[in-house]
């Protein structure tokens, strides 16, 4: 358990936000085996700003959603000041400011990453979020641009000085993205260095994962992104290999299945049938990761209906010859999709 600001997180599991992929159906999904607490997918604040359609849909949440945080993304102060004033129109607990998306376009413009290359700016950005809003404010930092420029103490000691109240780090840098190790030693020192919560992330991706993350680096808590991609069960069995040391089982066929079929339904009342079914799509591979079914795989790219998608699922559910791989224990799996956030 720790806190941020006055919102007590009872479990230090946290779903990290993730572009593309922390819509409201995917929350509720995790939430459903044990996610506490979640945030919106990363939000342009200019984008918030200029009411776009897309964006305010990225919003949408509900009484089961909670509690919630946003991840608003933005370089500079006057838009993130209108963007707050939008925010402030709904019920978050919590605001993230983004400065770890390595992606190209958003670094280069100094935002996201772009930002771990200018403290002084960051702390100014994060002081105006906090002088603007009323809600605890957090921030995602990685552990520097380069190996040549690893700043993360710097930046975690300017943004816990501009009033910040938690500090999310990836382990690793820009450049390296999602590739290479996971640097436990920064992370640990900007715990060591900051008196506000520390949350980690970076190959969060089994229950063993997610303990040495808690073991290396002293953190409060511990950020799942890639770890809950198909994977909603990485909450629970977390919770319990924490408490108790247990190795965890995966799920049965028929579990994936239901599960799949939850899914995709909540993305249809969401989305609508065209869209939702579009969009489950990726998230057909991800539950179906390490099953011998790379033909189905490839049907569910083109599936366009919710009957079409959910013969698919049934044809997953007869498959238990196929799911040999997936049974296995966590150790023995391959987690190499890439995404920003």
């Amino acid at each position: 358990m720790f806190s941020i600001g006055n919102l007590t997180v009872p479990f230090p599991l946290v779903l990290a936000p993730m572009a593309g992929i922390s819509d409201l159906p995917f929350r509720l999904i995790n939430r459903s085996f044990g996610c506490r607490l979640a945030f919106t997918e990363m939000i342009s604040a200019g984008a918030l700003v200029h009411k776009s359609k897309s964006t305010l849909k990225k919003l949408s949440t509900t009484v089961d959603d909670r509690p919630l945080g946003i991840q608003l993304l933005g370089g500079g102060a006057e838009i993130i000041k209108r963007a707050l004033d939008i925010v402030s129109e709904y019920a978050f607990d919590i605001i993230d400011f983004n400065a770890a998306c390595p992606v190209k376009k958003i670094a280069s413009q100094g935002k996201g990453a772009g930002l771990l290359r200018e403290p002084v700016k960051l702390q100014k950005l994060l002081k105006v979020i906090v002088e603007n809003t009323g809600l605890p404010v957090t921030v995602k930092i990685r552990s520097g641009w380069d190996e040549t420029s690893v700043n993360a103490v710097e930046l975690a000691l300017r943004a816990q000085d501009a009033g910040v109240r938690g500090l999310f780090i990836h382990g690793r840098t820009r450049k390296q993205r999602y590739s290479g190790n996971v640097d436990y030693n920064i992370i640990r020192e900007v715990k060591e260095s900051l008196e506000i919560p520390v949350i980690a992330s970076g190959d969060a991706l089994t229950p063993d994962l997610v303990r040495k993350l808690f073991d290396e680096t002293g953190c409060d808590g511990v950020a799942v992104a890639r770890g809950a991609l198909g994977n909603p069960w990485i909450f629970h069995e977390t919770t319990k290999h924490l408490k108790n040391g247990d190795v965890p089982s995966r799920p049965d066929v028929y579990e994936i299945a239901r599960i799949m079929k939850e899914h995709l339904d909540l993305n249809i009342e969401f989305y609508g049938e065209k869209l939702g079914v579009i969009l489950f799509r990726k998230f057909f591979a991800w539950y179906a990761r390490g099953m011998a079914i790379k033909e189905l795989r490839g049907r569910a790219f083109c599936a366009g209906t919710r009957d079409e998608m959910s013969r698919l699922i049934d044809e997953v559910e007869k498959c238990q010859s196929a799911i040999v791989q997936y049974l296995l224990p966590y150790c023995c799996q391959s987690f190499n999709t890439d995404f920003h956030k």
